[in-house]
């Protein structure tokens, strides 16, 4: 299956898994437009880009199970119940195991901000923050401190920049 039937069928799949919750359907959208958009104006190679995708597309499938199964649903759990719901649903579209496995790693570390080990992982987070500042009404000084300790992307940065009046770094300070 090519990779773009592979995005459109994944994204119908998560659609269908927030069946009765648009928050949900919308947010994953939103996330996944912005990683797209990241990682082409990071110039992405196509597999990456593809593995990124669809990690965007799946990152919150384990809010469901952890609301289930614990009541609650906070970013640990989030990646705790994540993995395995979505390496279920990779499988069955027969993607390659090195590439699940990636995505199930991103899932199960979308809330774990340090020790970033990737440019895939890096926008997946910068594109997930980018919605939640709008959908959880951050204040000011939280966006901007976020910025300023999570974006280490041009594209990510930019996008963040357009929203929010965050301070653009210095030239000299070796960020951008």
């Amino acid at each position: 299956m090519m990779e773009a039937k592979i995005l459109d069928y994944l994204a119908w799949e998560m659609l269908r898994f927030n069946r009765m919750d648009p928050a949900r359907m919308q947010h994953l959208l939103k996330v996944h437009d912005f990683t797209r958009m990241i990682g082409q104006g990071e110039q992405l190679d196509e597999h990456t880009q593809f593995v990124a995708e669809c990690a965007a597309l799946v990152h919150d499938i384990g809010i469901r199970p952890a609301e289930e199964k614990y009541g609650a649903s906070d970013g640990k759990l989030q990646e705790q119940e994540g993995p395995s719901h979505a390496r279920v649903l990779l499988e069955k579209l027969g993607l390659e195991g090195a590439d699940i496995d990636r995505i199930c790693y991103l899932v199960g570390h979308h809330h774990t901000y340090t020790g970033i080990d990737g440019l895939d992982y890096q926008i997946l987070v910068e594109a997930d923050f980018l919605v939640n500042f709008y959908e959880d009404s951050l204040p000011l000084e939280a966006i901007q401190s976020a910025y300023a300790r999570i974006f280490r992307t041009k594209t990510g940065k930019e996008l963040c920049r357009l929203s929010y009046p965050v301070k653009k770094e210095e030239p000299n300070a070796g960020t951008d």
